[in-house]
This record gives structure tokens, C-alpha cells and sequence, in this order.
């Protein structure tokens, strides 16, 4: 008798595959190897060099830097094709993180990349035990993963912008959440 796979649980439904246009993406913290293609998809996500250069601002500055949490999704080949990065930050000298730059190769955008590197490098913030994390973006993209207008917890950047686009993701619920103005490093000049 002649048994096909999947005959030992009696399975015959239907085999799930992605949606297309929506591929599975590894993703992982970066290493040394990354930064020329951490670089190129900044230099390719935005119009000129300033994300890319405060990336490597931001990597430069041990008070910003952590380790672990920037993040690259990568494809079948190696390529980095996404990137998301958190800085440390504080409110009212409170540590927090700050999110971004996040992007991703603009052939590939809307197809998941972005937002499993943004997940997996928010699960890694949690995991290393931080509990806030800001982000200044789009209103309609960052709800998506848990963020809320900061001006719920009292916290507001030291410049003007419109409150829908300030936004916080607390990781612990069960911590404080400071308020107060941000400060970010120095590297995002203000």
C-alpha cells in the first residue's frame, strides 16, 4: 500500500503558503559584516544620506548604542533588505528607547519585511528587560504594534509636532512609566 505524506494523521486539507508578495523574513541582530548593507538600504529607504549617517552616528556614540538591539531582516540570498534600530533615550533622565531609523529596500516595501524587524527587535528591547520605547513616525503605521499617542503617559519631545506622531510602546506594564520631556541623543540634533 502506498502512503502518501501526511497519510500517518489522516491530514487532507489544504497546505497553508504565504499570501503572495508576502515572503517569510529571517531576521536578527546586526554584526560588523551588516553595515555596508545596513547603509545601502538607508541610502535606498530615504531621499538623501541623513538617515544612513545617523546611523553611524548613533553607532558611534556609547551612551546610544546597545548592543543587540539593531536589527536587519535579511532575504533567501543573505541581503539585508530591512533595518530597525533603538537607541537609548530618557524622559526627564529616565532611560528609555527611541525607534529609528527603520527601512527597508523600496522594492520590497509592503511585503512584511519592515514590520518583522521592527517585531523583533521590540521582543529583543523586552527581552534585555527595557520598558519604554518612543518613536516620532506614522500615525498609521506604528499603532499596528502596540504604540499609543506619548501624550498618554505625560511625554512629549522638546520640539513641536503633532501629537499623533509622538508616540510610546510600553514593554512592562508592571514598571512606571516616566513622564516628562525627551531626550534623545545627540546624534538626532535636537
Amino acid at each position: 500500500m502506498r502512503r502518501e505524506h501526511g497519510d500517518e494523521y489522516r491530514y487532507t486539507g489544504y497546505v497553508l503558503r504565504p499570501e503572495p508578495g508576502h515572503d517569510a523574513w529571517t531576521t536578527r541582530p546586526e554584526t560588523d559584516a551588516d553595515r555596508l548593507g545596513i547603509r545601502a538600504v538607508n541610502l535606498a529607504a530615504f531621499p538623501g544620506p541623513h538617515e544612513a549617517d545617523l546611523v553611524e552616528e548613533l553607532r558611534a556614540d556609547p551612551g546610544a548604542w546597545l548592543p543587540g538591539l539593531s536589527w536587519v531582516a535579511e532575504d533567501s540570498d543573505g541581503d539585508v533588505v530591512a533595518f530597525a534600530l533603538l537607541t537609548r533615550c530618557h524622559v526627564d533622565g529616565a532611560p528609555a528607547l527611541t525607534l529609528g531609523p527603520c527601512a527597508v529596500r523600496p522594492e520590497l516595501q509592503r511585503r512584511g519585511a519592515g514590520s518583522a524587524v521592527i517585531r523583533a527587535a521590540l521582543r529583543a528591547a523586552r527581552e534585555q528587560g527595557e520598558s519604554l520605547v518612543l518613536v516620532l513616525g506614522h500615525a498609521e503605521y506604528y499603532p499596528r504594534f502596540g504604540f499609543v499617542p506619548a501624550s498618554r503617559y505625560g511625554i512629549r519631545p522638546s520640539f513641536e509636532v503633532a501629537d499623533e506622531y509622538m508616540m510610546a510602546l510600553v514593554l512592562d506594564p508592571g514598571r512606571p512609566v516616566p513622564s516628562g520631556t525627551i531626550q534623545y541623543p545627540p546624534a538626532f540634533g535636537v
